[in-house]
């Protein structure tokens, strides 16, 4: 995996044509940023914690949608739905559903305008809130209209933490296992699906069982938001603010220190007052750089790489695995699973195959790093 101490980027130069077979290709090492850059002393347990909370953001929106898979089944039952609104419409149902997505939207709507002035641990600690009250709202909701509303109360909170986390988790973790981290917040969002999926088995044929189903993410986002509110907050983003003129200096490097020692613990030694100057000698040439326009992004290889990455998106919507994982105990119920319990059961296992999916591709990727370790 890259490190900060050596941040490099692969150019390929030239093919030698001569001594060198077609597939032998030259390469220039050429520094992405000057100056002179460390490694970071960290221990794994210091490592944790920075880690597991904000990824609980993903656990908590993977959480929501097994659970929903389950309980609009609940909601719709004559017999267990414990309501009087249970006869609802597809469009209804459909509500239900997207209600989280709608919020979501909004969610980064909002994050996009008020990210850098909250910071990434405060907009974090928010979510944790819009989870809990979206949560409680949808749990005890006494009609339908309520229900929606607390779907996307807590849409809002998926959208700033699916923003914030992997940023928070990408400027607190060392870089030597940074890329390793972020890719395991997206694993905390597949195994909350195998948790909502199993959740959701489990209390299907319980009266008003989509009030549990619901209401169980309120602790974890309890957890969530106390874990947020003791971790410090992210030096970079206090450096940040201080190239932005948001603040005196010397005071918010001190601070940055400060954050810095917490996160790292002892095994940071002395090395902490280096590893925030070597932060803010490239935040200082960040800012000098000219920043980008829209029309720039859609020129050469900004084009390519917006091209791929809208791609990827597109044609995994185009799919249909999202609406598969939102509605798969239904649609295992139209494929002959009748009853309630064995087509939820179906899902936890559909849960237990993207888990191990998932697993393989992770470590394939670890592998790939551990054997083949580049730099950043």
């Amino acid at each position: 995996m890259a490190t900060a101490n050596d941040p490099e980027q692969l150019i390929v130069s030239s093919i030698d044509k001569g001594e060198n077979s077609s597939s032998e290709i030259n390469i220039v090492r050429e520094p992405l940023l000057k100056g002179e850059h460390h490694a970071e002393n960290y221990s794994i347990r210091s490592a944790v914690l920075p880690f597991l909370f904000p990824a609980f953001g993903g656990l908590l929106y993977g959480y929501d949608i097994g659970a929903t898979s389950s309980a609009t089944i609940s909601i719709e039952s004559a017999s267990l739905s414990g309501i009087s609104w249970y006869d609802l419409s597809s469009v209804q149902t459909g509500l239900i559903t997207s209600g989280s997505l709608y919020g979501a939207l909004i969610g980064s709507a909002v994050a996009f305008q008020i990210a850098d002035w909250l910071g990434r641990r405060r907009e974090l600690i928010v979510s944790a809130l819009f989870y809990f009250l979206g949560a409680l709202v949808t749990a005890f909701a006494p009609v339908y209209v309520i229900l929606v509303i607390g779907r996307l109360l807590y849409g809002v909170g998926i959208g700033l933490a699916m923003h914030a986390a992997p940023m928070y988790i990408a400027e607190t973790a060392p870089s030597q296992i940074r890329g390793q981290l972020i890719s395991l917040k997206e694993f905390f969002i597949v195994f909350g699906m195998l948790v909502g999926y199993t959740v959701g088995s489990l209390l299907i044929e319980t009266v008003a069982g989509w009030r549990y189903m619901y209401g169980v993410s309120a602790p974890l986002a309890v957890i969530m938001g106390i874990g947020m509110w003791w971790l410090p907050s992210s030096p970079r983003w206090i450096l940040l603010c201080a190239i932005q003129g948001k603040g005196e200096l010397q005071g918010l490097r001190e601070k940055a220190i400060c954050c810095l020692c917490q996160l790292r613990g002892a095994a940071i030694g002395d090395s902490a007052s280096r590893q925030v100057d070597d932060i803010l000698s490239e935040l200082s040439q960040l800012s000098e750089e000219k920043e980008a326009t829209i029309g720039e992004m859609l020129q050469g290889k900004c084009l390519k790489a917006l091209t791929i990455g809208a791609g990827l998106i597109l044609f995994q919507q185009i799919t249909g695995q999202p609406s598969v994982l939102y509605y798969a105990a239904k649609i295992f119920q139209d494929a002959g699973f009748s009853a309630a319990a064995d087509a939820t059961r179906a899902s936890v296992f559909l849960a237990l195959l993207k888990v191990e999916s998932w697993g393989r591709l992770f470590s394939f990727s670890f592998y790939l790093a551990l054997f083949f370790p580049g730099k950043e």
